[in-house]
């Protein structure tokens, strides 16, 4: 049998409730030496008064017997005697509990309380109006940051780093390429963004021409006949850069020039044919293998675990970070939201009822279950003894009751019993 936890000021408890014994025990022997005295006067020709006296003593006696019955038969057999349908909590701890569990189960798990208790309650007005101060939202960021390091340092970096290859390399190599490719090429080009490329190679063209001349001339002599004069190299390589400088200030300077337009219509037609031309999607497809294949490739997605890793680490481990300055500002700025408009509020209000009775209409029998076998693992024994000791000191106010309530009815009933006689 599992041992019950430790009950919170149980020694005074223990002190309070023996108190209460000793005090309805009180009223019952009060009651029994008044009785005593009442009888013996009685029956030495005591007044008249005397009799009523002994009949409200004698009928206190059996008020109080019979609730200290009442009240000790919850516990234990009274007086040790195995007397049926005594010591109620230890010997039907079960079934309580099953009762208990059911109780539960129908009046409090029920989708039409929890909905009404969650309306009344308006837990998102009240969770956005906490979330709206800085210091509440600092400390949900803190937590965060302590799961968040807790997930990542237990997780495995080979399990993690296998899934993460897995589910990268798989994504990428099901997804075709040249048909995505031609669509964004084909909105880039819609768009002119390419022409700040262009204009970028063909500035950076100029500027290698106008900086290699003495490239030309070597190219001009290493090429020209053995016989050739150098003069004569000289000048044909000065009239050939004067050409090429001349094209690349023309292709710079002229946006409309024909090579810049040439360029567009082949990039136009290379966006077309990678979407629809099967010989080049299947070649867009070749260069996809090749490079996923890639060794290096290969090692920037192994390693991209550990650099999320480390970066998740670092994050949460500063309270300056970006990352948590981010969720800081993002759950103060919720806050504000979920108080002051009222759709998402009531939206949301609906996510957490719908949520809500979704457990107790799916898991209600779980929950009950988790009652009743607790229960059913206590020590029966203990369980009696630990209950009385919450609620024992209030059951002898049963028995002071008793002593009171029967003396006033026995009053009562010789009172009446000596009018009609």
């Amino acid at each position: 049998m599992e041992q019950l936890g430790a009950v919170p000021g149980a020694a005074e408890k223990q002190r309070a409730l023996r108190k209460m014994k000793l005090v309805a025990l009180g009223f019952l022997v009060g009651a029994t030496v008044i009785f005593g005295f009442a009888w013996a006067w009685e029956a030495n020709g005591g007044p008249a008064w005397v009799g009523y006296v002994r009949a409200a003593a004698e009928a206190g006696m059996v008020g109080a017997l019979a609730d200290w019955f009442a009240v000790t038969a919850l516990f234990r057999h009274p007086l040790g005697i195995r007397i049926p349908h005594t010591a109620i909590i230890p010997t039907r701890k079960n079934v309580l509990g099953d009762s208990l569990g059911e109780f539960v189960g129908v009046n409090f798990l029920s989708e039409q309380v929890v909905r009404e208790r969650l309306a009344r309650v308006d837990v998102t007005k009240r969770l956005g109006e906490w979330l709206g101060h800085e210091e509440n939202a600092e400390r949900v960021t803190s937590e965060l940051a302590t799961v968040v390091r807790g997930m990542v340092t237990v997780l495995r970096d080979e399990d993690v780093q296998a899934v993460f290859e897995q589910a990268v390399t798989k994504r990428i190599m099901s997804v075709p390429w040249g048909p995505p490719l031609g669509k964004l090429m084909e909105r880039v080009l819609a768009d002119g963004t390419h022409r700040q490329l262009v204009d970028l190679l063909c500035d950076r063209s100029y500027d290698w021409v106008k900086e290699n001349h003495d490239k030309f001339v070597s190219m001009v002599s290493e090429r020209a006949p053995s016989w050739s004069p150098k003069f004569v190299d000289s000048i044909v390589a000065d009239r050939i850069y004067g050409e090429v400088m001349t094209f690349a200030w023309a292709l710079k300077t002229d946006p409309n020039h024909p090579m810049r337009q040439a360029i567009d219509r082949f990039l136009i037609g290379f966006a077309a044919d990678m979407q629809h031309d099967p010989e080049m999607m299947d070649r867009a497809e070749r260069v996809k293998h090749q490079v996923l294949e890639h060794r290096e490739v290969q090692n920037v997605i192994g390693s991209a675990w550990a650099n999320v890793k480390r970066l998740l680490l670092d994050a949460a481990e500063d309270p300056s970070s970006e990352l948590r300055k981010r969720v800081r500002e993002g759950l103060i700025s919720l806050g504000k939201r979920l108080t002051g408009e009222d759709a998402l509020r009531g939206k949301v209000d609906n996510w957490v009822q719908d949520a809500a009775a979704y457990v107790v209409l799916n898991y209600r029998d779980e929950i009950t279950t988790l009652i009743t076998d607790t229960i059913d693992r206590w020590d029966a024994q203990e369980t009696s003894r630990k209950i009385e000791l919450q609620v024992g000191r209030d059951l002898q106010f049963i028995r002071i009751n008793g002593t009171v309530v029967g003396a006033l009815a026995g009053l009562a009933i010789h009172t009446i019993a000596h009018l009609f006689t």
